[in-house]
Formats: structure tokens, sequence, C-alpha cells
């Protein structure tokens, strides 16, 4: 076993992403606790795959993900409101993606 910041005596917290099909982007399926990365994976197909709801798992180390907090809500996701350029409301739709509808 390795030690875990959080708990001493679990195996450390992977984070499990898993594709629904073909072409579709991994969702995040949940969490389990494994010794390295093989063990995950199988952990990973046993809890989130075992009734084929995906063709593809992704197992990644939780503390190797950087997340922002939620005390970094508002400078960090507050709108470029000083760049209009990236709003869509400036540009016009073609006529040919009009007729299309």
């Amino acid at each position: 076993m390795t030690k875990n910041s959080n708990n001493q005596s679990e195996w450390p917290l992977w984070e499990v992403f898993y594709q629904p099909k073909d072409g579709k982007p991994f969702e995040h399926a949940g969490s389990v606790h494994a010794a390295d990365a093989e063990m995950a994976m199988q952990n990973a197909r046993d809890t989130y795959a075992r009734r084929s709801e995906g063709i593809a798992i992704w197992v990644v180390p939780s503390d190797q993900i950087t997340a922002s907090t939620t005390e970094d809500e508002e400078p960090f996701f507050d709108p470029a409101n000083d760049k209009p350029y990236r709003h869509p409301q400036f540009y016009s739709t073609p006529r040919a993606v009009k007729k299309r509808k």
C-alpha cells in the first residue's frame, strides 16, 4: 500500500473517465482507489463499465489533476468584457447556413 496524504492506510485515489461511444467526448465517471495504474484500470472497469457503459477508459491519479477552487470563481471565470471580438454576436450568419434550417 502506498501512503496517501488524506488517509495513511488507503491506496492513492484515481479519477475515472469513460468514452460512451466512438467519437464522443470522455466523461467523468467517478473515482477508485488503487495501488497502481493497472489496478486502477481494472477497478474502474469493474465499477463503471461492467454493463458496457463505454468503449474506453482513462484513469488519472487525482493528485496529478490541477483544478480551480471555488475561491477562484469570480476572477478566474469572469468573462473577457474587454475583448468584444470573443462574443459571437459580432458575426453574421451566412445565408447558406440560414437556408439549411
